[in-house]
């Protein structure tokens, strides 16, 4: 009877699935979402191309990138993809990773299942697996600090690596740049490194090669100088940021102005030349020499402006004043009575060139920027994405390093020492929760696993190699070598990557396991809202209809 009442609350078209069938469904949508980008692991994984409704294409073996374009519609596939968008705007890197692991977290889980394990001492043995295992990855860590170049360049290195256009010595001039451009960025806080991403700003353009990408210590502007008689170079630049308009305001209330001979016309028009010649006056008074406004310059402006061999650009965006505030140490102003020498920023040179057939403003040669930009190029438009994202990676994995101050290795052989480690904390632990804690500790071997296969290695016998060498004291850092196409030390091979990215995928990873498993009703409603008595008279809003 309470089902029966139950399914008439609901609208009609709507669905519910209950029990172990929610359970199961959730946990098959959870699985096919991470097989999807499994093949994508690693520097020999596959690519994925994605065409959209309106035919763009897009192809990449980015995680995060994949199921965003995806367009997964099932709630606990929306949950998975949640998962790599955390990963990617907390860590920058291992989106693919954490899904993956997701992916088998839930298929063990569901073998438990169907032994009649509860969901809650599944929950229960994955939240005590997830605890040791990132108190085992901090023991296994090394540190790293800002001034370890070299090993900071094998992390960018190895988060590119899994890209087109991290094959061959393309990666290692990228990592140069990236690390350069994070390193420059940082800033020490109450003891503490903390870098802004956001400051590295990442300008593309179709042409030349990836080894063409260049890092300008400075600001890109992708703007061109306003005025053809302003000069194209300027150096030892004294930039002045404006936030308001070098033009008339126009009055929002209504007013009216009546001329009635020629005499009036003239003096008004000879009234806001001068007003806006006013303008440039103070900017000339103030010392600088390049102006970049936010908001728009009118062209008697302009004409002042170069006369005065002040050159200007209009209409640049907030964030790209932002950038070239903290570059050359200018004050963005807002009235024009406050612009002074102090509030000007200094650049080594200010010029306007030609790129991919448009005009771009470089700022560069500031002293100590703390906003950089990598210019990134490549022959196709796919080329130039596939490297940005492979740069966005990079960028992530190192400021990571550097913020936490930790390293392990890579190639899957993190992963199999923990688990290694979690299969004896399991017996240590007993009851049925020790289950968990070993379906746990298969779980993590899907990452070795998936770069073997990618290899052409034989899993079962490559598994079995790695585990013999992890029970020795010192095989914690073998893992698979891809490119040797055998087992190998990951250390001696430069393959390492940031602890706080193992970490985040571990987290992120149970966390939506945990989640998922949680659910054991699922109602869909996607019937039509049903209209109360009197219509729509007196109502204080439909859910659907704000």
């Amino acid at each position: 009877m309470a089902e029966i009442g139950q399914q008439n609350v609901l609208p009609e078209g709507s669905t519910r699935v209950l029990g172990k069938d929610a359970q199961r469904t959730n946990i098959a949508v959870g699985y096919l979402v991470a097989q999807a980008v499994k093949s994508t692991l690693g520097p020999r994984g596959m690519d994925k191309m994605l065409v959209s409704e309106l035919g763009d294409i897009i192809i990449t073996n980015d995680g995060a990138t994949i199921l965003k374009e995806m367009n997964i519609g099932h709630p606990a596939g929306k949950m998975m993809v949640e998962i790599a968008k955390t990963q990617d705007s907390e860590v920058g890197d291992g989106t693919t990773t954490s899904v993956v692991i997701a992916g088998e977290l839930l298929r063990k889980a569901s073998d438990l299942l169907d032994n009649d394990i509860h969901a809650s001492t599944i929950i229960s043995g994955y939240k005590l697996a997830t605890s040791r295992a990132i108190a085992e990855l901090e023991s296994i860590g090394e540190p790293i600090k800002i001034t370890d170049t070299e090993n900071l360049q094998k992390i960018a290195s190895i988060a590119m690596g899994s890209k087109t256009i991290g094959v061959g010595t393309g990666k290692d001039v990228l990592a140069k740049l990236v690390v350069q451009a994070v390193t420059q960025v940082a800033e020490q806080r109450g003891g503490k490194t903390i870098i802004d991403k956001d400051y590295v700003k990442l300008e593309k353009k179709k042409g030349n090669d990836v080894l063409q990408t260049q890092l300008v210590n400075g600001v890109v502007v992708d703007k061109e100088i306003v005025h053809s008689g302003m000069p194209k170079k300027i150096a030892n630049a004294k930039i002045g940021l404006l936030d308001v308009a070098l033009e008339i305001e126009k009055t929002e209330v209504d007013a009216r102005i009546n001329i009635s001979s020629p005499e009036q016309m003239t003096a008004f028009l000879d009234q806001e030349e001068k007003m806006l010649k006013t303008m440039v006056d103070k900017i000339v008074k103030s010392g600088a020499n390049v102006i970049f406004c936010q908001k728009g310059i009118d062209d008697v402006a302009q004409h002042y402006l170069s006369k005065a061999g002040i050159v200007a650009c209009r209409r640049v965006k907030k964030s790209d004043m932002e950038k070239l505030s903290r570059a050359t140490g200018a004050q963005i102003v807002t009235t024009l009575d406050d612009l002074g020498t102090k509030d000007l920023g200094n650049a080594g040179s200010v010029e306007e060139r030609k790129i991919a057939g448009e005009q771009m403003t470089f700022v560069e040669q500031c002293k100590d920027p703390k906003a950089v930009t990598i210019l990134v190029r490549g022959s196709t438009d796919h080329i130039v994405d596939e490297a940005e994202r492979a740069i966005v990676d990079a960028i992530g994995a190192t400021s990571s390093a550097i913020e936490l101050g930790k390293y392990v290795t890579g190639g899957g052989s993190t992963e199999m020492e923990l688990a290694t480690r979690l299969r004896k904390y399991a017996v240590e632990v007993g009851g049925r929760e020790q289950l968990a804690i070993q379906a746990y500790a298969d779980a993590l071997e899907v990452i070795p696993k998936t770069l073997t296969e990618s290899t052409g290695l034989d899993a079962i016998d490559t598994l079995v190699e790695l585990r013999a060498k992890h029970e020795k004291k010192d095989g914690k850092t073998y893992g698979i070598d891809v490119y040797g196409v055998k087992v190998g030390e990951m250390k001696s091979l430069n393959v390492i990557e940031p602890l706080k990215v193992k970490k985040q995928a571990l987290q992120s990873a149970s966390e939506v396991t945990e989640m998922i498993l949680r659910i054991d009703d699922m109602i869909l409603s996607r019937g039509r809202p049903q209209m109360p008595p009197g219509g729509m008279g007196g109502m204080g809003g439909m859910p659907g209809m704000e």
